[in-house]
């Protein structure tokens, strides 16, 4: 991933979030809204959530340490599950509260002009955000669809950030139908019903991201692609004359391990061994640059009985 392509993304969609949450503070204020109070929530915790991901940036960027001497990569997988779990907890279970309390106690939405005005100004401020996020990840996405950029990509950041916006034009659409519908009937139990439907899209969003984010703090290894490249490097058809097994292992977004058991011919000298593990180890990492960490074993194949 581009780090840089993911800062823009995060920092346009922290921008649109602040300045959207202020606007829907002020119409909840005036109108009394429980579909405007649950947009100002959702924005709140999404602002923070953009602060957690640059945080988690910029926490990643420390130097290994003896006890930590494959360094700090894995910390932007981990602020990026604290997403997930502020959506899901701030976001989804506060609307769904809210709603639930509008659908038992509703009342007419006063000033009407204020959430609509409001709404209206949040689907264009997050349409620009979910715009950035859309071409930053298209400089990395390729050929794959949507969903498997979501499923398989290795840095977050964009994936967290494209969900989110997703999450937040949806939601402001079913804010928007609630608030008319509350507002053409007179009932204020449409604007609870549209509340409850924000609350159930950010635990869906905060489900997925969690199931993706949880699969990276695992530990994901090498897409097929940079296998592929690896398993070519690696051999040489000289000293190195095969490739016996090999794991790889994402340490952070942009550092990959790999450990491999290669072949050679038992007439090599160690020199030579060493000299051909040197020349393997510089083609994985022309190959692959993110190749940072790699242990080669050299081993004599064994005849099968």
């Amino acid at each position: 991933m581009s780090a840089t392509g993911g800062t823009r993304a995060i920092v346009a969609a922290l921008c649109a979030n602040l300045a959207i949450a202020a606007a829907k503070f002020v119409a909840f204020a005036f109108s009394g809204s429980s579909s405007m109070l649950a947009e100002s929530v959702h924005s709140i915790a999404d602002s923070g959530n953009q602060g957690l991901l640059l945080l988690g940036g910029k926490r990643a960027q420390r130097e290994a340490t003896p006890q930590h001497p494959f360094g700090y990569g894995r910390e932007r997988y981990i602020y990026a599950f604290l997403v997930s779990i502020v959506l899901f907890s701030v976001g989804g279970m506060f609307a769904i509260y809210e709603g639930y309390e509008k659908i038992k106690h509703p009342h007419e939405i006063e000033d009407w002009y204020w959430p609509i005005g409001v709404l209206v100004f949040a689907i264009i401020a997050e349409a620009f955000s979910f715009r950035t996020a859309i071409k930053e990840s298209n400089e990395l996405r390729g050929k794959q669809s949507w969903t498997q950029f979501v499923r398989h990509a290795k840095a977050p950041e964009l994936p967290v950030v494209l969900l989110e916006d997703l999450g937040a034009l949806v939601g402001l659409i079913l804010a928007l139908v609630g608030v008319s519908l509350a507002i053409a009937t007179g009932d204020g139990l449409w604007d609870g019903i549209g509340t409850l439907c924000i609350g159930v899209l950010l635990i869906l969003i905060a489900i997925v991201l969690a199931a993706e984010t949880k699969s990276l703090l695992l530990g994901e290894a090498a897409g097929t692609e940079e296998v592929e490249k690896i398993r070519t490097a690696i051999v040489d058809g000289e000293t190195v004359t095969g490739l016996i097994h090999m794991r790889t292992l994402h340490l952070g977004p942009e550092e990959l391990l790999v450990a491999a058991k290669i072949a050679v011919r038992h007439e090599d000298t160690a020199a030579r061994v060493a000299e051909a593990i040197d020349a393997a180890e510089a083609r994985i990492r022309e190959a692959v640059p993110i190749a940072r960490v790699i242990y080669l074993e050299p081993d004599i194949p064994r005849s099968s009985a």
